[in-house]
Formats: C-alpha cells, structure tokens, sequence
C-alpha cells in the first residue's frame, strides 16, 4: 500500500520536487481525470524502461494495464509512487490535475494515490490497526487521528468486505494467506480514500476463489466511491470477468501499443502478445 511502510525519499534521479507554491492544477474549474501519465520516460541504472507511455484513467474508471514479464508493468506502477530507484527522465505524472512527478512517496500518497503491491510485504510487530491509523492520519492531515475512530471505521469495512474483525489486530501481512494479504491491500485502499488506485497484478497467485473474493471486495469499494479511479495491471484477462474495465491497454517494450475496450482483453487471450507486437511493428 502506499501507506507508511514505503516512504522512500525522492531523490536527484526524479525531477526536483516543487515548493507547494509551484504546484499546477490545470483547468482548476473543469474536472480533471483522477490519473494523467504524460509521455513518460523512466530509466533504471541508465537504462530506458518506459519509453513514452501515456494514458488517462478519468474519475470513476477502471483501466487495465496487460504485458508480459518485462514489458515495464511494474516499473510503471513503482515509478507512479515515486520511487527512487526509477529515474523519470521525460514526461508528467498527473493526480486530479496536479502534477505530482516530483513529490515524494508520502506526498503523493497524502494527495490520494495508492499501490496495491503484488507481493506485499511482512510488517512484524505492526498491527493493522495501527498502520492505519498512520496512514488515515497522513491522508486527512490530522497528526493524531483518534484511535477510536478508525476502529469504528475499519469495523465498518471488515463487515463490507466480509472479513472477521480479529484481523485488524494482526501483525501486518504476518502469517496471512495470499489471499488474505490480497484483501488486506482492498481493506487499505477503501479506507484510505485514494483518488486513484494503482493495483499491481492484484491476482497474481490467487486461486479462482480468491480471485472472486479479491474482485468482489474491490467491486464493494468502488460501489462506496464511485469517484475511485483504478489501474489495474495485470497479465491475464481472468479478473476481467469479474471486474469489467472501461479501457484496455497494452504495454510491450516499455511503450503502450494498442488501447481499447475489454474486447482487447479478449483479443489478447485469443492470439497472444506476439500478435500486438507485430501489429506495432508494421
């Protein structure tokens, strides 16, 4: 999630960060899409990974990211949360019309952007309970958030998504289940109230029943906020049957190569990314 547990500092490899007086918000009085990536260049160790990706996720949509292994999905969703060890070398990061290329990890998060991880990670001795109560704090600007009212509201939530309240008190992620972990990351993501979600392979490692879980958890979610914007990224097309997306994109080589509706989703399964990447090469 893009709570505390991550807060790596921007450093000199990603454009400097601005002072809040230096901050745009384009068209303040239109309605901006809750996620703008303007032609976007990100390097690793010098080398270029993301060679000009652009992509708009409007207020309310729910946009799917597809690619095999190497193809920058990652990549993307790391350097979306601003971390360090991807340097943006070209392009705008946009959330609800600010520019946000570069903020800092906490500062983007406070501003309403949140990553599931694929692998989230172990937290021994910090409960989820508390780790919340950080990251609530941080995203509503209040420096000591009452702990009763996030009990209050993650009681509220576990009951939503059907998940026994006793977990709250568990160490974060300790012991969990691959599908628990996975919830765990929905039950983040709905009280943290994120302008955009960026759902890194969300079904990666789950079962046909997780994944329905996972899914209708998500789907509760956005029911509560329909505002919610969503990148969802993803190799397979299987979660696509439960979570219907407004546009499909296709990334290969660093570069996005198709975009359309869920039939691309369909279309992909049927013939394979080869048939994508030779249709961009022609």
């Amino acid at each position: 999630m893009s709570g505390p547990a991550e807060n790596p500092a921007v450093g000199s490899s990603i454009v400097e960060s601005p002072t809040l007086e230096n901050l745009t918000r384009e068209n303040p009085t239109a309605e901006n899409p809750a996620l703008e990536i303007r032609d976007l260049h990100v390097a690793i160790e010098g080398t270029e990974i993301l060679r000009g990706v652009s992509l708009t996720v409007g207020t309310g949509e729910v946009h799917t990211l597809m690619g095999p292994n190497g193809s920058g999905k990652s990549t993307l969703a790391r350097t979306l949360l601003g971390d360090p060890a991807y340097a943006v070398t070209g392009g705008q990061i946009l959330l609800d019309g600010e520019d946000v290329t570069g903020l800092s990890t906490p500062d983007r998060a406070a501003r309403g952007m949140f990553l599931g991880f694929q692998h989230p990670e172990e937290i021994p001795g910090v409960s989820v309970l508390n780790l919340l109560r950080q990251a609530m704090g941080a995203r509503k600007g209040i420096t000591d958030l009452s702990v009763l009212e996030v009990r209050m509201e993650l009681l509220e939530w576990t009951k939503k998504l059907g998940m026994d309240d006793r977990f709250t008190q568990r160490y974060l992620n300790e012991g969990f289940s691959g599908g628990e972990k996975k919830r765990n990351e929905i039950l983040q993501m709905a009280l943290l109230e994120p302008t955009v979600a960026v759902l890194d392979e969300t079904d990666s490692g789950l079962d046909i029943d997780a994944l329905r879980v996972v899914a209708d958890g998500i789907a509760t979610v956005r029911a509560s906020r329909p505002s919610l914007g969503i990148l969802l990224i993803t190799h397979y097309r299987r979660i696509l049957q439960h979570l219907v997306p407004d546009r499909v994109h296709v990334l290969l080589d660093g570069r996005i190569v198709a975009t359309g509706g869920p039939e691309v989703a369909t279309q992909l399964e049927r013939d394979g990314f080869d048939a994508f990447r030779a249709g961009a090469a022609a």
